[in-house]
């Protein structure tokens, strides 16, 4: 006897393979949400965002940023030890304004112990130049912290003498604010120590 519906084994059959399909496409749906979950992680570990003067995001490496710290940063021991060491009668006081921006109170305190030793009374007394001839920085990172030493070469005009001296200095460099003009690169100076300082020559 013929029955307008279908077999019921048919009926089951279909349904089970529709359940199944669901299943296995549900399967695939979170096994692949999860991929570009644990992708999209890893690839934010990697990266980081700057906002262009358009508005636009760009995307940084990391290993981008720690290059572009190390340049960064090597600028900033330039500038500062320039500041610092390149004075004369007529800039010092205004140079030296500019070096105690770049570093903390280690700089501050320095600045106060030359002043009270009357370094900058016999600049003034006796027209000295002190020129800085050559920086050299090295940066080293250890555990998201960077120390330095820096050799800084430079020459004291006394007039009918030059003489020439290298410092070795060292201290320790934070990540801070950008504050322009005064402090460009957002890094700070601190710990930082004059270790030695030897005449080089003497020329008459």
């Amino acid at each position: 006897m013929k029955t307008p519906y279908k077999n019921i084994y048919n009926v089951l059959k279909l349904n089970r393979f529709i359940v199944l399909a669901v299943v296995i496409f549900s399967f695939l749906a979170s096994t692949f949400s999860v991929w570009m979950a644990f992708t999209t992680h890893k690839s934010a570990l990697n990266n980081a965002f700057a906002i262009n003067t358009d508005g636009s995001i760009i995307p940084l490496k990391l290993v981008t940023q720690k290059e572009n710290f190390r340049v960064e940063a090597l600028a900033h021991l330039e500038l500062f030890h320039t500041y610092f060491y390149n004075i004369d009668a007529s800039n010092y006081e205004r140079n030296l304004e500019k070096a105690l921006w770049l570093g903390n109170s280690s700089i501050d305190n320095l600045y106060r112990q030359k002043k009270a030793d009357g370094v900058y009374n016999r600049l003034l007394q006796y027209s000295l130049v002190q020129k800085v001839l050559s920086i050299d920085s090295r940066v080293i990172e250890n555990n998201d912290s960077y120390s330095f030493t820096t050799t800084t070469i430079f020459e004291i005009n006394r007039g009918s003498i030059i003489d020439t001296y290298e410092l070795v200095s060292t201290g320790k460099l934070i990540m801070v604010d950008r504050n322009f003009p005064n402090n460009p690169h957002g890094l700070l100076i601190t710990d930082y120590f004059e270790n030695t300082l030897k005449k080089l020559n003497n020329e008459n």
